[in-house]
C-alpha cells in the first residue's frame, strides 16, 4: 500500500542574492537540500534568487512551501529563525535587500488570488555581513549544515501529518 505522507507535495524555495556575502544564504542552501532530498520526486527545489514577480507560479502552485532566505532579526550573525504563517509577510515589511519587496508582493498576490499555499514555513539566518562579495562569511557558512537539517526535519514533520 502507498504512503499517502510521501505523495504530498513539498515545494522549497531558496531566495537571496549570492553577490552580498550572508544575503544569499538561501541559495547556498540549496545544494546540501538538493542531495540530501534526491530521491524524493514529490520534492521541487527552486532556486528564486532575486526574482520577484516571476516567483509568483511557483509560489500559486504550492502546497506546502518552505522558503529559504537571510533574515535581519537584529540577533547574532548566523543565528537560524523561524517563522510561520502570518509572520511571514510581517517579515518582508523590514526592508533589507532588494529582493524582498517584490517577494512580499508575490505573497500578496497569492493570498488576493486565493492562491496562497496550504502551509508555509520561512527558515532563514541572521546574515552576518551584507557587503559586496561572493560566497557567505564563516559564521554562517558553519552555520549552514545546521540550518540543512532544520528544513529537513520539517520536511519530515509535513510528511508525518500532511
Amino acid at each position: 500500500m502507498k504512503n499517502k505522507q510521501l505523495d504530498k507535495k513539498i515545494t522549497i524555495l531558496g531566495i537571496g542574492n549570492t553577490l552580498f556575502s550572508d544575503e544569499g544564504v538561501g541559495i547556498h542552501l540549496l545544494p546540501l537540500l538538493e542531495e540530501a532530498l534526491k530521491e524524493d520526486e514529490n520534492i521541487e527545489i527552486i532556486e528564486g534568487l532575486t526574482d520577484g514577480m516571476k516567483l509568483l507560479g511557483p509560489v500559486e502552485d504550492a502546497e506546502n512551501l518552505i522558503i529559504i532566505d537571510a533574515i535581519n532579526s537584529g540577533k547574532e550573525g548566523g543565528t537560524i529563525i523561524k517563522l510561520e504563517g502570518d509572520e511571514i509577510p510581517a517579515y518582508f515589511g523590514i526592508k533589507m535587500s532588494i529582493h524582498q519587496l517584490g517577494f512580499q508582493e508575490v505573497l500578496f498576490a497569492a493570498k488576493m488570488r486565493e492562491r496562497y499555499p496550504k502551509q508555509i514555513v520561512m527558515y532563514g539566518m541572521q546574515p552576518t555581513s551584507l557587503q559586496l562579495g561572493i560566497g557567505l562569511t564563516e559564521t554562517n557558512q558553519s552555520m549552514l549544515n545546521e540550518l540543512a537539517n532544520v528544513v529537513l526535519d520539517q520536511v519530515k514533520l509535513w510528511r508525518r501529518v500532511l
